[in-house]
């Protein structure tokens, strides 16, 4: 399982989540405490906005704790919101393509969990997407896939109903192709403006997540970043979190059903 934090407030230096804390983010790619696996070396990412829409992006197949470039960015990107994650592989090769964050326009994504039995699925969830969101998948994860086909679904509009959608969707498809689902999901994203976060798990396990005031803003992160374990609310399983200038929410998160025999995106009104 990977690991990740996520910040939406005013401007803080990126080290303030990476590489500064007592159990940065740095420091849980090789001793992570609250993950089935202790060390995610499997490449890592970080994606900032600052004055542009779209977000810079940062990624590599190296080991967070071993990437010099990393630490320096890190102290000298200021951004009022950013994604960083070190990631563990379940699937997909060891290449930069599959490293989070993943971005498209001004929306980036990360994810720590997994599709059970993703091979059988791949195909015609990569059929449902459009030419042109099948043309901006370039890797091969789980992950990556999930991201665009909450595009498809409205995540521009209705994010958290998009998602929603995206995840009744897969559940559905496993159930007619497999005959039974296991997903996992916990996940952070954004439109550069407001933050969001989901944890859900069809089998009620899902990764870790928390969060806590930081500054003037909030952190969600897969595991605190120090010792002081009062600073750090859990985050319930099947919850959706969204952090924007009016402060934190927590609401229920519930899957959409959708029928698969009806491979089309969400409809949104306006």
């Amino acid at each position: 399982m990977c690991r990740w934090a996520a910040y939406r407030g005013d401007p803080l230096y990126l080290e303030e989540l990476v590489s500064s804390p007592a159990h940065s983010l740095i420091e849980q790619s090789h001793c992570a405490t609250r993950a089935k696996t202790s060390t995610n070396g499997d490449g890592f990412g970080i994606a900032w906005y600052g004055d542009r829409p779209e977000p810079g992006r940062y990624r590599d197949i190296l080991p967070a704790w071993s990437d010099c470039n990393l630490k320096s960015l890190a102290r000298q990107i200021r951004s009022p919101l950013f994604l960083a994650h070190v990631r563990a592989a379940t699937g997909g090769g060891t290449r930069r393509d599959n490293c989070h964050p993943f971005t498209h326009d001004t929306w980036s994504f990360m994810h720590n969990g997994q599709i059970s039995g993703f091979e059988r699925l791949r195909r015609p969830m990569e059929a449902t997407l459009d030419d042109e969101l099948f043309n901006v998948r370039s890797g091969t994860t789980d992950s990556e896939l999930m991201f665009l086909l909450a595009l498809q679904f409205g995540l521009r509009e209705a994010p958290i109903t998009a998602m929603a959608a995206m995840v009744g969707f897969v559940e559905d498809l496993a159930e007619n192709i497999i005959g039974s689902i296991l997903l996992r999901f916990t996940a952070a994203f954004s439109d550069g403006n407001t933050l969001y976060a989901i944890r859900y798990a069809t089998d009620r396990k899902a990764p870790t997540l928390y969060a806590s005031p930081v500054g003037a803003g909030y952190c969600l992160v897969s595991e605190p970043l120090n010792d002081d374990v009062d600073a750090w609310a859990e985050i319930p399983d099947g919850s959706a979190v969204t952090v924007g200038k009016n402060g934190i929410n927590v609401a229920d998160f519930c899957p959409e059903n959708r029928s698969v025999a009806k491979l089309q995106p969400l409809a949104v009104s306006a």
